[in-house]
């Protein structure tokens, strides 16, 4: 039998991280991603379903356990060290993003750029801001984002962004588009991310964060906040820590 040493993670001094925190965030960004595409496919399938008999009752069931699973990976996050807020904002625009479900503000149709290596809950987050009027432009990697978007950088009102992506991080994708343009709102929709890996990107500028799993109205209630935002205060954010939600 192994020693207890070597069976047990050794917990750090701040009592938050553990030495086998790096697996348990890959897990639950993960089962985050799992849950965006389920409660996303769910969403569609009750819109189908509207009305039919006995449909109700299931998709009750659904919702519940899906509930049930994000307060579960939401404790994971939490053993890992993970951000556990499940909505931050930059503070340039927490005051405009303080209702989840924000109406239409009745601009012009606007463009919305959206990163993921996940096809699934790339076609979900498409379907879902599309319906809502928005113009959807999808990337699946960090390369293909920045050769999307130099190629018209004013073009794009907000940038959609996943952290964990081969070969280019969020974050460094993150970097690199506000060197093409500083001011271009960028909100960060992920599984999982190290708070001090966000406040370190909001204070480089990024607009918000999400954090998935997160419901089709609500992704829809807060990239019309941030553009709000970004409309009030001309484009872009300021740097400083995140305001929670």
């Amino acid at each position: 039998m192994l020693p207890r040493e070597a069976m047990e993670p050794e917990a750090e001094t701040n009592g938050h991280a553990h030495t086998g925190a790096e697996p348990i965030s890959k897990a639950t960004s993960e089962l985050n991603n799992l849950l965006q595409i389920i409660a996303g496919t769910s969403s569609v399938i009750e819109n189908i379903w509207e009305g039919t008999d006995g449909s109700e009752k299931y998709l009750a069931m659904l919702r519940a356990s899906i509930e049930r699973a994000e307060k579960v990976t939401a404790e994971l996050a939490h053993y890992a060290g993970g951000c556990e807020k499940k909505t931050l904002f930059n503070p340039g625009m927490a005051g405009f993003a303080k209702t989840k479900n924000a109406p239409d503000s009745g601009t012009p149709r606007q463009n919305i750029l959206v990163v993921d290596d996940e096809e699934m809950a790339l076609t979900l987050v498409k379907r879902t801001l599309s319906e809502a009027g928005f113009h959807v432009v999808t990337a699946q990697s960090g390369f293909d984002c920045l050769d999307i978007f130099r190629r018209r950088p004013h073009s794009f009102d907000l940038v959609l962004l996943d952290l964990t992506m081969p070969f280019m991080n969020g974050e460094e994708t993150f970097t690199r588009l506000h060197e093409i343009r500083p001011d271009v709102p960028v909100v960060l929709c992920t599984g999982f991310i190290d708070q001090e890996r966000l406040n370190r990107m909001l204070r480089a500028g990024l607009s918000g964060f999400l954090r998935k799993p997160i419901a089709p109205n609500e992704i829809v209630g807060h990239v019309r906040s941030i553009l709000e935002g970004a409309r009030f205060m001309g484009t872009g954010v300021p740097s400083g820590i995140s305001a929670a939600i």
